[in-house]
């Protein structure tokens, strides 16, 4: 084949696992020649429509197999996929899809309403509409110029397959960083960083072809894509897609499909544990459960250790698509608290305020290596800049550390550290402190301004539910566990924390309410 690229995939794996389930969705199950065969329809539509190669197509809906589809007919015509994230406003959808340029939007019908405002002055020409059901599009509903329905573009498309050429230095995707301050940056993924990080996943997970991982995290979020899903279906193993996080139903599903990997941020870990049916579901297939976003609380590793199952820790971001580091089960308990060593064709260093290589141990800024990591940001040349230290080492702006074994250690973002009477306080730390309390739910450390120490840290705390907490047992517990520094000057209970689609709590939007 001269398409080299992603796109390629479902040709590949069809001839090798034809009839084997790819994808499940609610009682639907698609084959890989089924999955092929759409996403060639699609495809050829996509071309009918004016999509060339380079151009952007976007996405707006929830996990969904016309997802998956719309991701490799891409792939095949080497347009550029943007996935968006279904949280946003119109105005901020607006702004991705003017950012990336893209000319067709393919919308779950459940954001019609968000996905029509959003197109207003953006390059926009069409629009696949997709129904909540199997994607086969029975409604007549008229639809205004330019929007067709999904699943009847693909019944009268033909099945031809498309060669197109593309190369792994070929734009694959742009996924839109949430950024902190400012506008949204497009990290552009390429085939080559999306195959190498898929790669890494299948070295590094051990994953085998009777694998199968439901996926329980937005596909628009680059964790789920590309450690879930596409890793799962390089390797021809069956991927279970569900559109919403609902803990009793995944207990459920988990023993259904026979589930053997699940990945997700502590959060969710945390509602499983904690639903009324986590004792008695079945769970003998779990045997690969990744996290990332945060440290798992130990509570919650003693509560699946309890069920005999244990943890994958990793460590990523956008621009490294996103694995850099993973830690193996094996060594989970030996090094506690560690984000494990760097995937195997990825390298991690840590470098000191001068930009050179920091000693074993010290805590400098976290850097990473490797085909996985993206050149670029879409028409940001001085973010790109601004991102990289001798040409190729990523600037993650984390702060951490590695031992002598070279395992990694993270010990918070630049912008979260607290600097208090010219001491560093890492929220990340004191954060786990908190976790350790049972009646705490989740916790977020931020700095506050002080006029005799600059800084101080303040926590912010939900409550499990029945649980009752004060600020002076808060403040005890952490006595004996922290320098009096870096114990919080004030705590605030809430009933819950801002959160971003993949579950990370929001710490600008509590600056902006609780930093006063």
């Amino acid at each position: 084949m001269d398409n080299n690229g992603v796109g390629s995939w479902l040709h590949r794996r069809r001839a090798k696992s034809g009839g084997k389930a790819a994808l499940v969705s609610g009682s639907r199950v698609l084959g890989y020649d089924e999955l092929s065969t759409r996403t060639d329809r699609l495809a050829n539509a996509l071309v009918a429509r004016g999509v060339t190669k380079g151009d952007r197509v976007a996405y707006l809906g929830e996990n969904h197999p016309s997802f998956v589809e719309t991701f490799f007919a891409c792939g095949l015509v080497g347009a550029i996929f943007v996935p968006l994230n279904t949280r946003l406003a119109a105005p901020e959808l607006q702004f991705q899809l003017q950012d990336s340029g893209a000319r067709l939007l393919v919308n779950a019908s459940a954001l019609e309403v968000v996905a029509s405002a959003s197109v207003t002055d953006t390059v926009v020409t069409h629009r696949l509409v997709v129904a909540p059901d199997d994607g086969t599009d029975s409604s007549a509903d008229e639809l205004p110029s330019g929007v067709e329905h999904y699943g009847e573009v693909i019944g009268a498309s033909a099945a031809v397959a498309l060669d197109e050429p593309v190369t792994l230095d070929d734009g694959a995707m742009i996924l839109y960083t949430s950024g902190t301050t400012g506008k949204p940056k497009g990290a552009l993924l390429t085939h080559g960083n999306i195959t190498w990080n898929c790669i890494n996943t299948v070295v590094d997970m051990d994953l085998n072809r009777n694998d199968v991982a439901l996926m329980i995290s937005p596909l628009f979020h680059v964790a789920s894509l590309d450690m879930g899903l596409l890793p799962m279906l390089l390797k021809g193993a069956t991927v279970v897609l569900e559109a919403k996080f609902d803990a009793g139903r995944v207990l459920e599903l988990v023993a259904r499909h026979k589930v053997t990997t699940l990945n997700g941020v502590p959060t969710t870990f945390q509602m499983l544990c904690d639903h009324p049916e986590w004792s008695t579901a079945d769970l003998s297939s779990l045997d690969k459960l990744t996290c990332g976003g945060s440290a798992v609380p130990q509570r919650v590793l003693d509560a699946y250790e309890e069920r005999g199952i244990g943890f994958t820790s990793c460590y990523g971001m956008t621009e490294t698509a996103p694995g850099a580091t993973m830690l193996p089960v094996s060594r989970s308990k030996e090094k506690a608290g560690s984000a494990g060593l760097p995937h195997f064709f990825t390298d991690v260093r840590i470098a000191d305020p001068l930009g050179g290589v920091a000693a074993r141990g010290a805590v400098g800024e976290i850097q990473v290596s490797g085909p996985n990591v993206i050149k670029e940001y879409w028409n940001r040349p001085e973010a790109t800049a601004d991102s990289y230290a001798d040409s190729s080492w990523f600037r993650s702006g984390d702060m951490g550390h590695q031992d002598e074994e070279g395992f990694l250690f993270v010990s918070d973002r630049i912008k979260d550290m607290i600097i208090s009477g010219g001491e560093n306080i890492y929220p990340a730390e004191v954060e786990a402190a908190i976790a350790e309390l049972p009646s705490v739910g989740s916790v977020a450390v931020i700095g506050v301004a002080d006029d005799k120490w600059g800084e101080v840290p303040r926590a912010i705390v939900t409550l499990r539910e029945g649980a009752a907490l004060t600020e002076e047992q808060l403040r005890s517990h952490l006595e004996s566990r922290l320098a009096r520094y870096k114990i919080p000057k004030s705590v605030v209970f809430v009933e819950e924390m801002p959160r971003t689609a993949s579950g990370k709590i929001r710490k600008m939007d509590l600056r902006k309410q609780f930093a006063q």
